[in-house]
Order: structure tokens, then C-alpha cells, then sequence
């Protein structure tokens, strides 16, 4: 499992980050105590806002799909939904997540709807992620 996240798709070139990068990205995208925004959290998250910012996809995507290579997951999200509301939680106690924490990131959407009742719902709530891809048209999905 890799503790990078790749952004790929529809973006002029791939992009991988690591924890380091990401916690020098603005500081205005930075959440340092998750548990203010998604209570029962802990841990320092990145808005999904700022990364679409500093690594735009090209202006023809509409959706990014979350993928998780350690067990497969998928869940494929329209942009203009996610994008103010979607979180990358990176680290935990000032480390990077362990695999035992979800890790190495793991995508968290604020006020996200039960399971099953909604496009930006709690099932979309990704551990292991480690790739985002940005796309035009729904990507894969297997929630």
C-alpha cells in the first residue's frame, strides 16, 4: 500500500502527494482538529477544495472517483456536490494514518447523509484511499 495519494484522470499530469506535501498545502485549507467539523473524528484533514485549487482537474470533469487499491473500493462523486464538502484526513496524534486507522488517507464528507439515501452519503466515506481520479462522467462505483 502506498503512502501517496495519486491524483490522476483528467488532470494535465499525474500528481502524487505525501503526507508532508499535503500538510504544506495553504493553510486557509487546513483543518487540524477534524473533531470541530466531523465529531468522533481525530486527526488533521485537508479540504478536498484546496487540492482541486492547487491541482486542478481539466475544466471538462464532472465527477472524481475515490478509490481504494487495498480492497478495491470505489465511489465515483459529482464535483460541484463534493467539493466544499469533502475532507482527505492525512494525519492522527501528528503521524500519518496507519492502515489500522483507515489509512494511508481517508476521504470523510461533512454532514453526509445515511448510507444509501443520498449521492454524498456516508458509504462514500472512504478508507485506504489512496487515489482520487477526476473524470467527465461517473467513474467506477462497487458502494
Amino acid at each position: 500500500m502506498s503512502s501517496l495519494l495519486t491524483l490522476t484522470g483528467t488532470i494535465k499530469q499525474p500528481v502524487q502527494l505525501s503526507v508532508m506535501e499535503l500538510d504544506r498545502l495553504p493553510e486557509e485549507g487546513q483543518i487540524r482538529d477534524i473533531s470541530q467539523i466531523v465529531p468522533g473524528r481525530e486527526g488533521t484533514a485537508i479540504r478536498l477544495a484546496t487540492i482541486l485549487d492547487q491541482f486542478p482537474p481539466q475544466p471538462d470533469a464532472t465527477h472524481l472517483t475515490l478509490h481504494a487499491s487495498r480492497d478495491g473500493f470505489a465511489a465515483s462523486l459529482p464535483l460541484d456536490q463534493v467539493r466544499d464538502v469533502g475532507l482527505i484526513l492525512y494525519k492522527q496524534g501528528g503521524d500519518p494514518l496507519s492502515a489500522e486507522q483507515g489509512g494511508p488517507f481517508r476521504f470523510l464528507i461533512e454532514n453526509a447523509a445515511p448510507c444509501k439515501t443520498a449521492e454524498l452519503d456516508a458509504c462514500a466515506n472512504v478508507k485506504y484511499l489512496d487515489e482520487i481520479e477526476y473524470s467527465v462522467g461517473k467513474g467506477k462505483e462497487t458502494r
